[in-house]
């Protein structure tokens, strides 16, 4: 795809100085610029970059002040910064706007397909299976039967969506995401043998959610999961069975939740945080990487340390972890003079 500057000024409401016939076709930093690639500049400690560029168009801020000739086109604009950003998610429309079936493919006969898809080759869609407009499948995905999918939805390579899952507009799953698996339940027999318990419920994703890589949400043993509207999750994340996850939550990688687990809406979960199950934890959390999480939590409390406890309480305490080998030190250097006169005195 190539872009001239014309067109990204237009776009942008920006005014150019320079080739506007200047064409791109490639994203870069500023300092890695090559021929043929846009780059922006909003940081000052970046200014000596713009003189030695090279790549064909910079975004600047309509207030910057050359100090010299630069060989790149400019586009100005009020904040290049957004202005940038704009151009990004620009960028990912078009680049994600693939149309068509590819074959070879399998979609049941009783499946519904909105307008404007995109069926990527080797992928399976199921019995029963309602999709949106404008949803972009893409190669090697499977869609167990009797799953629904809003609009506007992307579903990269390697993504899993199990039977009666219900998913709504425009959420995105990134490749190896697997979404309805069977929740961890079984239950030790009289021989001591483990039995799984059968997984009947399903999964729920609202609107507005971003799944990452290789993160798993699994299927309810009865009821539902639930992932509610504007939750984000990094790669490598577990939700267990019949977890609720509220609105505009963002849980960082490595992050896992056990089963039955309520957690509000607004928190900031870090990474490698451990959640036990059957807990109701409040909403607007803060919740530190490598936390461990055993008990409630209110609304609004910020946490770390595992087990976890009041984030101040952490900090000052940690003035005491690290030095607590000299402070035991220095209790045995107490000790041995304390002894030597004791022995004196005798």
């Amino acid at each position: 795809m190539k872009f001239t500057a014309n067109q990204i000024a237009q776009i942008l409401e920006g005014e150019i100085e320079g080739d506007s016939e200047a064409e791109v076709f490639r994203l870069s930093k500023i300092e890695e610029g090559t021929d043929g690639s846009l780059t922006f500049l909003s940081n000052p400690k970046y200014n000596s970059y713009l003189y030695t560029t090279e790549a064909s168009i910079t975004i600047v801020n309509d207030t910057f002040k050359l100090e010299k000739h630069v060989s790149t086109t400019l586009i100005r604009v009020k904040d290049a910064y957004k202005a940038f950003s704009k151009v990004l998610e620009f960028y990912n429309q078009v680049k994600n706007n693939k149309l068509g079936r590819e074959e070879p493919n399998y979609i049941s006969n009783s499946a519904s397909i909105g307008k404007d898809e995109y069926i990527g080759a080797f992928s399976y869609i199921g019995e029963n299976v309602t999709v949106g407009e404008n949803v972009k499948i893409y190669p090697n995905v499977y869609i167990g039967d009797n799953v629904t999918i809003g609009n506007n939805c992307l579903i990269f390579s390697g993504v899993k969506i199990y039977s009666e899952s219900e998913i709504g507009n425009d959420c995105t799953f990134h490749s190896g995401a697997i979404i309805g698996s069977d929740g961890f339940g079984f239950t030790p027999n009289e021989k001591g043998e483990f039995v799984k318990i059968p997984q009947t419920g399903n999964v729920i994703i609202e609107n507005n959610v971003d799944i990452g890589s290789s993160t798993t949400i699994d299927r309810a043993t009865l009821g539902s999961t639930i992932i509610r509207s504007g939750v984000k999750l990094d790669n490598q994340v577990q939700i267990a069975h019949n977890v609720e996850i509220g609105r505009n939550t963002v849980i960082a990688a490595q992050t896992g939740i056990a089963g039955s687990t309520k957690l509000g809406e607004g928190c900031m979960i870090g990474g490698q945080v451990g959640i036990a199950g059957h807990l109701t934890l409040g909403s607007f959390l803060k919740i530190q990487a490598q936390s461990g999480i055993s008990k409630n939590l209110k609304d609004h409390e910020v946490v770390q340390g595992s087990p976890a406890f009041a984030y101040s309480d952490f900090n000052k305490s940690y003035v005491y972890f690290k030095n607590l080998p000299k402070t035991i030190s220095r209790i045995n250097k107490l000790e041995k003079e304390l002894n030597t006169q004791n022995l004196n005195d005798e």
